[in-house]
């Protein structure tokens, strides 16, 4: 009863808002009459998403990810007004605003009423709109020069539909009135918000796939690791405003109860970084796709949220191996969001409020993906269901399904019951001892490698070697496994344990024979057979490391 009264507390200071659920009679369907691919995905999700008949449009456009702005307008952007109108999904009307700079009211005419929040765009649907040299629309005085163009993502275009009888200029990022909204009635085509997303990427299944793994992480939770990478930049440094993002981002999801790995080194992941059960995973600069997620084998849980700060990170979403939206997709991503043209850092998501809207406050991604967006007509793709909400239900709830379903999920909802108590003040020592004593913990790699970190928080390194060896005999995934041994090697060799931390890196060539960082065990496997005095292996990995 003691262990349980521990877990209760712990759980009831960490219930989710508990939102209306939002549902499928709230979505649009768009898809490219012209690709069947299209139209399969819209069906596909129409049917997961229950979204009525009636709210499925097809459009011939082009089957290229980019369109002219000619195409947008007449292929897409008016035609789909035209019909929310029409079929009275929607209704324009006059509205008052407030006073302007020179004190007088003006009137426009935009959506009044609306039975609809979300459109998804489905595969097929274009990327992206070129620019137009033919537009030569002027900004406000004082607006910078570089930001007075028209090219934009079609999804952020399509996120101010609402307002599209309002005269709003194309040249130039639009402020988003959303942006950081913390009430959900905000976002809303009659506050002039049409929440855009799409289920899109390499290919049909892919899409498709979206909308399984978020089905089942609303169903079961999301759950596993948070990953973030920050650059390490000083506060002066005129692009330290995505480092505080992220370093914010990491602070959101520890808090939350989440094993919460921050890196601010200059460089990125490396392919040797053995990132095991990613839930969640922010960084930024590189090009293309580089590190962990290049490697054949990611292991991204189901439901997780991917983002990779970058100009081009959804350049195109249908390659595997350019950028960065499509191969996070394409290696089990769930959802995603990228620019598709050059945004300047200011003009992207910030990524610290996006979780907290997401993962604290139980927003839809799609809701959570606009309140974090600080412009719209910009250069922002949304990719992943909209209406998905894995942090919708209390924790506890989650907690007692998984268990009664002897889900093996359940063991996830016990760290997260440990990394809450932690983060909100309880002991080193309570939550050891509540390890010690749960059942779960003798048939789970994930808690006995956390008691294992416990104990070496505690100053109890022998303890801790012996929890990470038994951690690699209860069935840690491929990527902790590699994680457990390089962990133990490390600690064997703190203590002096010089045979048996050179036989775990042996084991680890073993077990891991195409891990990327073989030459980092070469050296320490180089500098421990010195040590131990063996010669003819000491010949073997200076050849190795040569």
């Amino acid at each position: 009863m003691r262990f349980l009264s521990i877990r209760l507390a712990i759980l009831s200071a960490a219930l989710a808002p508990l939102l209306a659920w939002a549902g499928g009679d709230e979505v649009v369907l768009i898809y490219n009459k012209r690709m069947p691919e299209s139209k399969s995905v819209a069906e596909y999700y129409a049917k997961a998403r229950q979204v009525p008949k009636k709210q499925i449009y097809g459009f011939a456009m082009t089957t290229n990810e980019v369109m002219s702005r000619e195409e947008f307008r007449d292929t897409l952007q008016l035609p789909l007004a035209r019909r929310l109108d029409s079929d009275h999904l929607w209704r324009f009307g006059f509205v008052t605003t407030g006073a302007a700079n020179d004190g007088r009211a003006r009137m426009q005419y935009r959506v009044v009423a609306s039975k609809i929040r979300y459109a998804v765009l489905c595969y097929g649907v274009p990327l992206k709109i070129a620019p137009d040299p033919s537009l030569n629309e002027s900004l406000t005085n004082g607006i910078n020069p570089d930001l007075q163009r028209n090219e934009a993502a079609v999804d952020s275009e399509l996120a101010w539909l609402p307002m599209v009888k309002t005269g709003v200029s194309l040249a130039g990022p639009l402020q988003n009135w959303v942006y950081g909204a913390t009430n959900t009635a905000l976002l809303n085509p009659t506050n002039g918000i049409l929440l855009v997303a799409r289920l899109d990427g390499p290919n049909a299944a892919i899409a498709k796939g979206l909308v399984d793994k978020a089905l089942a992480a609303e169903r079961d939770g999301l759950w596993g690791r948070a990953y973030f990478d920050a650059r390490g930049l000083p506060k002066t440094d005129s692009y330290y405003l995505g480092d505080e993002w992220i370093q914010e981002g990491a602070e959101i999801c520890s808090e939350l109860g989440f094993e919460t790995t921050l890196d601010d080194k200059p460089e990125t992941f490396p392919a040797s970084f053995p990132m095991s059960q990613i839930a969640i995973y922010c960084g930024w600069y590189d090009a293309n796709v580089s590190g962990p997620f290049a490697q054949p084998r990611v292991e991204f849980m189901p439901g997780a949220f991917a983002y990779h700060l970058h100009s081009f990170s959804a350049d195109t979403l249908r390659s595997e191996d350019r950028n960065w939206c499509g191969p996070l997709l394409a290696k089990g991503a769930t959802c995603t969001m990228g620019c598709v043209y050059e945004p300047y850092l200011s003009g992207t998501p910030n990524i610290a409020a996006f979780l907290a809207r997401w993962m604290a406050n139980g927003f839809t991604f799609g809701e959570a993906a606009w309140a974090a967006q600080p412009v719209l007509s910009w250069q922002t793709t949304v990719i992943g269901d909209p209406l998905y909400r894995p942090f919708g239900k209390p924790l506890q709830l989650l907690y007692a399904q998984l268990e009664r379903r002897h889900s093996p999920l359940s063991e996830w909802a016990c760290l997260r019951v440990v990394d809450l108590a932690l983060a909100h003040g309880a002991s080193l020592f309570r939550m050891a001892d509540y390890l010690e004593n749960i059942k779960a913990t003798a048939n789970s790699a994930v808690l006995t490698e956390k008691l294992a970190d416990l104990y070496e928080r505690e100053g109890k390194p022998s303890s801790a070697i012996d929890m990470y060896e038994l951690a690699l005999k209860r069935g840690p995934s491929p990527e902790q496994r590699i994680r457990l041994r390089l962990t133990l090697g490390g600690k064997l060799e703190d203590q002096s344990q010089n045979q048996a931390a050179y036989d775990d890196y042996q084991q680890l060539l073993q077990e891991s024979p195409d891990y990327p960082g073989k030459m980092i065990i070469y050296r320490k496997l180089l500098a421990l057979a010195r040590k131990l005095n063996k010669p003819d292996e000491v010949a073997r990995y200076e050849a190795l490391t040569k």
